[in-house]
């Protein structure tokens, strides 16, 4: 198995290194990097804003790691007075390694449709939800606080932007390694690997690879696209990845 790690770094090098200390041979090609949001200079007032068990929704790592210093500039705390939620473990444990508070995140498995099923989260009619995220993202969490009578908004707390390959250069030197093992942990990220490389390299090796994802709706998405060797982790942490990996 020599595997291709398509996530953002530091996470894509970090997990290339674990496999490497395991004997493994891994690669990493980051699809995607990230710089600061747009509305990080409001977080601190937003966030000030909201009343005694009103919702926080930090949706990514990458949330946490800009939201944290700006509130930090502003000379604020994180309110104890708020429910925090998470969608993975991961992101749960830096939100609370910064803010001190509990967060509540989806044990069953770490993706929006199990966090909505969640019983805190049946009955918030009358409350704020802050939604901490990057540029754009799914509409399904919002949609479902919403429906059910809370008042949401979204900050936008970093931005994803694709990072830029030549497909036929990237085709020959993955090729060239015995790549045949992808990990990929969103559907923005499998779409871009698709897109990628050119019709030759994608019909006769990249479809013809394993495939690692991080959820159903993923592994969906992916069937559709052409790929039939699919594995889903429990989360889209590296411990996760390890684990499926493992199999």
């Amino acid at each position: 198995m020599i595997i291709l790690v398509t996530r953002p770094s530091p996470a894509s090098d970090q997990l290339v290194s674990r496999l490497r200390s395991r004997g493994q041979v891994a690669w990493a090609l980051p699809l995607i990097e990230f710089t600061p949001g747009r509305q990080l200079d409001i977080l601190p007032a937003r966030l000030s804003a909201l009343a005694a068990g009103d919702l926080v929704f930090i949706l990514s790592q990458q949330a946490i790691h800009y939201a944290h210093p700006a509130i930090a500039r502003a000379g604020h705390t994180w309110p104890a007075h708020l429910n925090y939620y998470a969608i993975g473990r991961s992101t749960a444990l830096a939100t609370h390694a910064v803010s001190g508070h509990q967060v509540i995140w989806p044990h069953e498995q770490e993706i929006t449709e199990i966090l909505i099923q969640l019983p805190a989260l049946q009955q918030v009619a009358g409350r704020r939800a802050l939604i901490l995220r990057g540029n754009g993202g799914r509409e399904l969490l919002a949609e479902t606080l919403h429906s059910r009578g809370a008042q949401v908004e979204f900050i936008e707390c970093y931005q994803r932007s694709a990072r830029h390959y030549h497909g036929a250069e990237e085709g020959r030197r993955w090729r060239d390694r015995g790549i045949d093992t992808l990990v990929v942990t969103s559907g923005e990220m499998l779409q871009q690997l698709y897109a990628l490389f050119p019709d030759i390299d994608r019909d006769e090796w990249l479809l013809h690879c394993r495939l690692l994802v991080v959820s159903e709706r993923l592994a969906i998405l992916a069937r559709e696209l052409g790929w039939t060797t699919i594995l889903v982790a429990e989360g889209a942490d590296n411990d996760a990845l390890l684990r499926a990996l493992d199999l």
